[in-house]
């Protein structure tokens, strides 16, 4: 192909409206067509990456191979597309500020006056065709955070203007809206979708195709009129109703014909057939799955399931292709006490202790998983969850009572888990911790051998604390196995009792490797073992 294709999505009315999704399904279908393509995104907060705002805050921090901290949104890209992300897949506008700066401080404007308009916005334009210029893709899909209006959003549809004026038939723009239903009235209303249009062409950007984001389908007649009244084609209105799972949005958007719309307006051949096969028995399968099986996530931000998105994804796919319904339940670990743990976790057929950071709820944490241990029950510790199933059964099974993680008390007696030597003298925060894909060799007598079928793999890490080789033998000798290493470093990447059915814990993140065509084996191994209970 001679030029790469970019395709911009913004949002209005409100937020949390879907862009992310619909973003990754246009991808899904256009990728299904042949079309190499990826996404990326553009958030307009002012932190140079998510990796120190609170799960409250912002959900899941989603990690690239590469080792950047990024929005979650990136976990629906890799999920849809079965292809890796990168750092330049995510820019915040603190990225953008930060270079500027860093430009003025060289020298690099020759002593002109740093404005928004043309040095921000030229920022913003440079990182939005880097991926393009690397030729290896024909789509760059660009999902701008936010809702339009907003002020923060305002540097990037101005860049947005700009681009499609420079790229002509090489940009469109997809605007997702909202179609609200009043129950009083027992009827839709289309004004907030006209004003959030007018907002968006008054800052000089007319969308291509619209995306109504509603609660059920809308006649053609709602579609006539908000075609007519917002300057777009009447087969260029797109609905995107509720459906049962998200994994459905790119069938509702390809019976619609919305890929061949946006290859029709960028004069791209459409003679390719959609393949959507594998994506369609995926669906088949969770629709047709009578069978249950329930999975207790121990976490202290279960308020919030986005905090742990791709752990729910994960478990959500391994489940399906092992033709059972998910029945995932969230247990706040600061409410587990010794006197209701069985209460809690007893009907559970499997068991997974959550990733996080801090002291809070690890308690909890650990009388999950003595009382998983004792009932061997399947369980799976993710990064944290991995570092109390090793402070757990130090504490109960080797007798050092006061074991704990440096992380939790610096003056510990028996830190099993302890700071990296390279984390030791770090005084910066963001984007300081061990991040990004690590080789793990695995021990062939191991869980996880089994569920990999290789010896080696490479899974993305994010933490600051390991597991103490101190303690190596100790562990082995007692029944706890070092079963997956890093070669470069001798990092304890895995650990797992052999004796008990699924008793597994990864220093590692496998949620951020498991996508809907691809379901990670490790959660393949662990729903195995929670479907025999």
């Amino acid at each position: 192909m001679a030029e790469t294709k970019y395709i911009f999505v913004t949002g209005g009315v409100v937020s949390s409206l879907g862009k992310g999704i619909v973003a990754a399904s246009l991808g899904k279908l256009l990728q299904a067509r042949g079309y190499r393509v990826t996404i990326q995104k553009f958030d307009p907060y002012i932190n140079i990456d998510p990796g120190t705002l609170n799960p409250y805050e912002h959900g899941e921090c989603y990690v690239t191979e590469d080792g950047h901290e990024a929005d979650l949104d990136l976990g629906h890209y890799e999920r849809f597309l079965n292809i890796p992300t990168s750092k330049a897949n995510n820019i915040t506008t603190g990225r953008i500020y930060q270079n500027v700066i860093n430009k003025e401080r060289k020298g690099d404007y020759l002593g002109k006056t740093v404005q928004v308009i043309p040095h921000i916005t030229d920022e913003i334009k440079r990182n939005m065709m880097i991926l393009g210029k690397t030729g290896k893709f024909d789509f760059i899909i660009t999902e701008i955070g936010g809702t339009v209006g907003d002020i923060e959003s305002l540097p990037y549809i101005e860049s947005v203007r700009q681009l499609r004026w420079e790229l002509g038939k090489n940009c469109l723009c997809v605007h997702l809206t909202f179609v609200p239903y009043l129950s009083a009235a027992k009827e839709v209303k289309t004004k907030p979708t006209q004003h959030s249009v007018k907002m968006l062409q008054e800052q000089g950007v007319q969308p291509n195709i619209l995306v109504l984001r509603t609660e059920q389908e809308l006649s053609r007649a709602i579609c006539r009129k908000v075609a007519l009244f917002c300057n777009v084609d009447e087969d260029a209105v797109i609905q995107s109703y509720d459906v049962p799972s998200i994994y459905e949005v790119p069938l509702v958007l390809a019976k619609q014909g919305m890929d061949k719309i946006v290859l029709q307006k960028m004069d791209m051949p459409i003679e390719r057939k959609l393949d959507l096969a594998r994506w369609e028995e995926f669906l088949n399968n969770m629709k047709s799955v009578e069978k249950v099986v329930k999975i207790g996530l121990v976490g202290k931000y279960v308020e919030l399931p986005d905090a742990y998105k791709s752990i729910n994804e994960s478990l959500l796919q391994a489940a399906t292709y092992h033709k059972h319904k998910l029945d995932l339940h969230f247990i706040h670990s600061e409410k587990i006490t010794e006197e209701n743990a069985e209460k809690l976790l007893c009907d559970m057929d499997g068991i997974v202790v959550a990733p996080g950071f801090g002291q809070r709820g690890v308690e909890g944490k650990l009388i999950a998983l003595k009382y998983a241990r004792e009932k061997n029950k399947p369980t799976f510790g993710i990064c944290l969850g991995m570092q109390c199933l090793v402070i757990e059964f130090a504490r109960n099974v080797l007798n050092l009572q006061d074991a704990n993680s440096t992380e939790m008390n610096e003056n510990a007696p028996h830190k099993v888990i302890d700071i990296m030597e390279g984390q030791k003298n770090l005084t910066v925060m963001g984007g300081s911790m061990r991040l990004g894909a690590y080789t793990c060799k695995l021990d062939k007598n191991s869980k996880a051998y089994q569920a990999y079928q290789c010896d080696s793999v490479s899974e993305r890490h994010r933490h600051r604390y390991e597991f103490n080789n101190e303690y190596k033998n100790l562990f082995e000798k007692n029944g706890m196995k070092c079963t997956g290493i890093n070669p470069d470093t001798g990092l304890v990447e895995v650990v797992e009792i052999p004796e008990l059915k699924w008793y597994l814990g990864t220093q590692f993140h496998p949620e951020y490797n498991s996508t809907v065509v691809r379901p990670n084996p490790l959660f393949m191994s662990f729903i195995k073992a929670a479907i025999k209970e």
